[in-house]
């Protein structure tokens, strides 16, 4: 019986690393707005110019994301693709993942004002 339940787990864990990932572009200073098709599918649309960084990739995805709203969009989330890593601008903050399906790690985070800042590089307040 143990035998048997720990071939299962095996099996399970084989085939849950074959798991298809989709994995964005990976050229160079190209900065991507990824949306989901109806037919379930990515589209990538280039953002004109080219951006040095993740991190300016990231707040042009910002801009876009205000300009929504600011048109009366509803828009509160949005994806993009900057050198092989996906982007997801969130309300907390900025996400970064290697695939569409991987876990999602913290890139950039909101400020008290909602500025984008690297984790870390805000000082913080002295206690009282």
């Amino acid at each position: 019986m143990l035998r048997t339940v720990i071939l299962l787990g095996a099996c399970a864990l084989a085939l849950g690393a074959c798991q298809k990932r989709t994995v964005p572009p990976g050229d160079r200073g190209i900065c991507y707005q990824v949306v989901r098709t109806p037919e379930g599918t990515l589209k990538y649309n280039k953002i004109p110019g080219t951006q040095p960084d993740l991190e300016h990739c990231a707040a042009a995805l910002e801009a876009i994301r205000i300009r929504f709203l600011q048109m009366g969009g509803s828009t509160r989330t949005l994806a993009g693709a900057y050198q092989g890593n996906f982007i997801f601008v969130q309300s907390q903050g900025i996400f970064t993942s290697r695939s569409w399906e991987q876990n999602r790690y913290l890139a950039l985070v909101r400020t008290g004002d909602g500025r984008l800042a690297i984790p870390g590089a805000m000082p913080q307040a002295p206690a009282p």
